[in-house]
């Protein structure tokens, strides 16, 4: 194979045509209309649009002027003012008409024959001449980049891109507009539109193909890039070679358009030459070239006026072709032998376009911008509010039947117990969200497994409870021994009350605390039980993932004609498809709702002078193929349905899905019995944790009652040990003073010294526990009804009784006792009708105050109820 010559087109560096901007007379913009707001309005409407007036007529100003000769600025220019075009077209109408802006016309000037213009009164060829200049500037902007790199030659086939769009968007938008509003020029034609949009374009694809020249590609893949630009630039000399583009262009055009198509034929006959002569197809091969070769001599017939650069290229290219072509006969004549087809018969070479015309309505968009945004008028206004209802109605009643069908579909699957049964059956199981959701509360608190360490927890507020009752009952015992000791030794001189008058009442609370605690481990010892008697039961909760304790929906153990897999998988496409429509239904939701956002009448409706009905139902239009496309959707899910049903009937036959459910079903009664019973005993244990919690506050409070009585009976020992000695070493003392003085220093039970400053209890001793309704008792096990005297009663509520009780300390089984301090203590000694310790109210007890650190308090906290359930301390087991 000959090596590859440089020489070809790729040679024809910067010969390429831009296109010059028309030109056009100086409008002014601003004053007629302002005049029209102004009228039309009010002048205040129009002094709310100054700065957008005052804005376009810049825009205008600055298209007629050049100002800013760079052609990226120049771009930017010409967009912002089509933009505002746009803008002005639906809400100025400009025309002849009385009512109208009639003051306006725009001129402008054929850009290939600047002798000749238009003038019209309508803003149409306004907005096509700036589309025009437009694509004039993007060609020119292709032209200055510096196609000798990769990079120009890529930013050069972008601006090229955009040009042939600007052209397409004129072509497709605004010249029929522009021809029906009166007289025009030639380059506002659709022909010539269309003739410059495929001049871009092969421009374009001339650009790809020095690239892919530059790379070094295939001749294959060069063959076929060419070709496609031959083809563009074919199209573009069709154009220019009928009216009324054939008079109206400069030969050196035509000559240069047709030359280039020549010239890309022939390489794409060169390339593809090449990779024939690769394949030893010597017989194509001479065909192709020749076909070439005869291309180019026929265009240089027409050549009058062409740059030489071109002609230059074609002359390499040629005497590559003639060297490939006679290298090729003299092969085939010496070796090949093979027939010559006629290149008429050869198929058409092969093309690959790498280049369209760039979509420009977004570039072109003006629905986001703000000028001119207050003014509508009346009319379009009443108009287009009438149409979106009729367009609101439309979507509502679409919608419905979207989500009617949605339900329906919802509501029949959960009836066949779809696609529950299709994933049991592949292990996926599942449980209700609502019944999952109660398992992993259960799991996140400890689950049945926790309980027996809150079981720990009461018997370790029980026992704390029980030392410091002991500690209680030993102090008065101690005090009650030496005071006998005394009274024994003194006689009749030891005067003051025995103990045992004075310890009543604190004897009496201890008895009672005593007997609620007796009572609180019978309840205690039923919870355990309980807790024990139903672990099998609520063992399934510690199964993880708890759908492990689900049944199982298996096979058939013997199958007649072992057609389940198909059975099974006929089903799984049904659902699959009704899947799929749904998610159409979604998808055709959006489309309504976009095509609302996107369905903009209004400058229709402003520019509109027949019938609004008309209009409207030529809009309305737009939305039939989506509710026609609804409607077979909700159709298909139907006969989907009757399938799915049939299908499934033979699925639960096959599988025996009415025992799988029932099995299913209880297990979802086990787990829902196993949770009923954990919140039960749950709620039991936290009900015992606080009482104990309470019961110790008030028991830690006689405790210090006590230890006050004591410390008072010991100063009044100490002073009378001191009044009887005196009386022993015969000291003068009144009997009745002494007694008298004596018997002050004694008070009773429940109070102190003056020292402490202790208000007096007038009030009788009340009970702890006031005793449940009878229609309560026996829901209550903490509090059983007892013969027992003394703590069988609730206190009498204090506070809030649903707030918690705060965090306690437990001491240590081995501390000793706690001693007496003096220096602090209780501010009040009452029974339960006094306030609790600041922060907290207690459900249960009225304990008195305790100071800060008086005793330590117990290393507990209690845990919160799982779940907040309403009820009494410890339900029936």
């Amino acid at each position: 194979m000959a090596a590859l010559p440089s020489s070809s087109a790729a040679a024809t560096t910067n010969i390429m045509l831009a296109i010059f901007e028309k030109k056009t007379n100086q409008v002014d913009l601003y004053r007629p209309l302002r005049n029209y707001v102004a009228f039309h309005y009010s002048e205040r409407e129009a002094q709310n649009l100054e700065d957008d007036l005052q804005t376009l007529k810049q825009l205008r100003t600055d298209l007629e002027r050049h100002s800013d000769p760079a052609l990226p600025s120049r771009r930017d220019l010409l967009q912002s003012y089509y933009k505002a075009l746009c803008l002005v077209e639906t809400r100025f109408p400009i025309s002849p008409d009385q009512d109208h802006v009639n003051t306006l016309s725009f001129v402008w000037f054929d850009a290939f024959k600047p002798k000749q213009k238009a003038t019209q009164q309508s803003i149409h060829l306004e907005k096509a001449a700036v589309l025009f200049n437009l694509g004039a500037v993007y060609s020119q902007i292709g032209l200055s980049y510096d196609r000798n790199t990769v990079d120009g030659r890529r930013q050069a086939s972008h601006a090229f891109i955009s040009a042939a769009g600007s052209f397409a968007y004129l072509k497709d938008n605004v010249c029929l507009k522009v021809s029906v509003g009166g007289s025009t020029t030639v380059d506002l034609s659709m022909e010539c539109a269309g003739m410059l949009e495929r001049l871009m374009l092969a421009q374009a694809q001339e650009c790809v193909f020095e690239n892919t020249i530059a790379k070094g590609s295939t001749p294959g893949v060069c063959a076929k890039i060419s070709r496609q630009a031959g083809l563009y630039y074919e199209e573009a000399l069709a154009a220019l070679n009928v009216a009324p583009l054939s008079q109206h262009f400069d030969k050196a055009w035509i000559a240069h358009v047709q030359l280039k198509a020549a010239l890309f034929y022939a390489e794409a006959c060169y390339r593809y030459g090449l990779e024939l002569h690769e394949k030893e197809e010597i017989a194509e091969e001479i065909a192709r070239l020749k076909s070439g070769v005869n291309a180019l001599t026929e265009a240089k017939k027409n050549s009058k006026g062409a740059a030489a650069q071109i002609l230059d290229a074609i002359s390499k290219l040629e005497a590559n072709i003639n060297q490939n072509l006679e290298r090729a006969v003299k092969e085939n004549d010496r070796v090949y032998f093979m027939r010559v087809p006629n290149p008429n018969t050869l198929p058409p070479l092969p093309a690959f376009s790498m280049v369209k015309s760039m979509a420009m309505n977004e570039v072109l968009d003006a629905s986001k911008e703000k000028m001119f945004a207050s003014l509508v008028p009346d009319g379009s206004a009443k108009a287009l509010s009438r149409y979106t209802e009729m367009v609101d109605d439309i979507i509502r009643t679409q919608a419905e039947k979207l989500q009617q069908a949605s339900e329906l579909t919802r509501v029949r699957l959960k009836e066949m117990d779809l696609p529950d049964s299709i994933l049991a059956l592949e292990g996926n199981f599942s449980l209700p969200t609502e019944l999952k959701e109660d398992v992993q509360a259960v799991q996140i608190c400890g689950g049945p497994a926790g309980l027996e360490s809150e079981l720990q927890q009461l018997k370790d507020l029980r026992r704390v409870n029980q030392e410091l009752l002991v500690q209680a009952e030993e102090l008065l015992q101690k005090e009650a021994r030496e005071d006998a000791q005394f009274r024994s030794q003194f006689g009749p001189k030891w005067t003051r009350p025995q103990s045992s008058t004075l310890t009543k009442n604190l004897q009496d609370r201890l008895n009672r605390f005593a007997g609620n605690l007796k009572q609180a481990a019978e309840s205690d010892g039923r919870i355990e039980r309980s807790v024990r008697e139903h672990a099998a039961l609520m063992s399934i909760l510690d199964r993880r993932p708890i759908e492990s304790a689900l049944p199982s929906l298996a096979r058939p153990i013997m199958s007649l004609d072992a057609n389940e897999d198909a059975i099974v998988g006929s089903l799984k496409q049904s659902l699959r498809q009704l899947e799929t429509l749904g998610a159409q239904r979604a998808g055709l939701e959006d489309m309504l709702k976009d095509m609302k956002r996107k369905d903009d009448i209004l400058p229709k409706l402003m520019t509109s002078t027949g019938s609004h009905e008309d209009l409207f139902k030529k809009e309305i239009a737009k939305y039939d193929h989506i509710c026609e496309d609804i409607a077979q959707n909700i159709e298909a899910q139907e006969q989907l349905l009757l399938q799915i049903q049939a299908q499934n009937d033979e699925f639960s036959a096959i599988f025996n899905l009415e025992d799988y459910r029932a099995s299913r079903e209880k297990c979802y009664k086990q787990i829902q019995g196993a949770i009923a019973k954990f919140r039960e005993i749950k709620d039991n244990i936290n009900e015992g944790l606080k009482f104990y919690v309470t019961l110790q506050d008030a028991i830690t409070n006689v405790k210090l009652q006590c230890s006050d009585f004591v410390m008072t009976r010991n100063i009044q020992c100490r002073e009378m040990i001191e009044d009887v000695q005196r009386q022993l070493a015969g000291l003068s003392f009144q009997d009745n003073k002494n007694t008298g003085a004596l018997n002050n220093n004694y008070p009773l039970v429940g109070h102190q010294t003056q020292r402490s400053n202790p208000p007096t209890d007038p009030q009788p001793q009340t009970p702890y526990y006031q005793q449940p309704p009878e229609a309560d008792r026996s829901q209550t096990p903490y509090f059983q009804q007892s013969p027992v005297a003394g703590y069988t009663h609730r206190p009498p509520p204090y506070g809030s009784a649903h707030q918690p009780p705060p965090p306690y300390h437990v001491p240590p089984a081995a501390a000793a006792p706690y001693p007496p301090q003096p220096h602090q203590q209780p501010p009040v000694s009452h029974e339960y009708g006094q306030p609790a310790y600041p922060g907290w109210r207690g459900p249960y007890y009225n304990a008195p105050a305790q100071q800060p650190s008086s005793v330590p308090r117990p290393p507990y906290t209690i845990p919160g109820q799982y779940p907040p359930h309403q009820g009494g301390y410890y339900r029936q087991q």
